[in-house]
């Protein structure tokens, strides 16, 4: 099946990993744990073994999915770097790594909102209207 290809570097793949780990852990505190069985989590879950290199995205089903876990970590990391800045300092260790991996996790949640854009806006273009939940799930995007 065709696909769009999400590009990620090293430093992303890193950043979104620790940071789905951490929204899916019992013990973190405050907004960064994400509760069960919600589907955000299980967003969480399906994503957390993908990121071993660049990210497939066959539909806009999938694209959506995969924003949606995507800003659930953004959130999550968030929490954390606000965590840290408060616990030490802005330019402390800590809170310096923790924006770094908010940072990188945002980089890639751009490119994926701009990848949703320009996904709907084909299919708008080859159906005359935009997508219903049925083609958000079959329409299948060249490579």
């Amino acid at each position: 099946m065709p696909t769009m290809i999400l590009h990620c570097n090293y430093e992303e793949l890193q950043a979104l990993r620790s940071g789905a780990e951490a929204a899916l852990s019992d013990d973190v505190p405050g907004e960064c744990a994400i509760a069960a069985p919600s589907r955000v989590r299980s967003r969480v879950q399906a994503l957390l073994p993908t990121l071993v290199g660049d990210l497939s995205i066959a539909t806009l089903a999938e694209q959506e999915a995969c924003e949606e876990a995507v800003r659930a970590i953004l959130t999550c990391q968030k929490s954390e770097m606000d965590a840290a800045v408060l616990a030490a300092h802005p330019a402390a260790e800590i809170a310096v790594a923790a924006y770094f991996d908010y940072a990188h996790t945002r980089a890639v949640l751009g490119r994926l909102e701009e990848m949703g854009r320009h996904m709907r806006a084909l299919i708008e273009v080859v159906t005359g209207g935009p997508a219903s939940d049925e083609i958000a799930l079959t329409f299948a995007f060249p490579d």
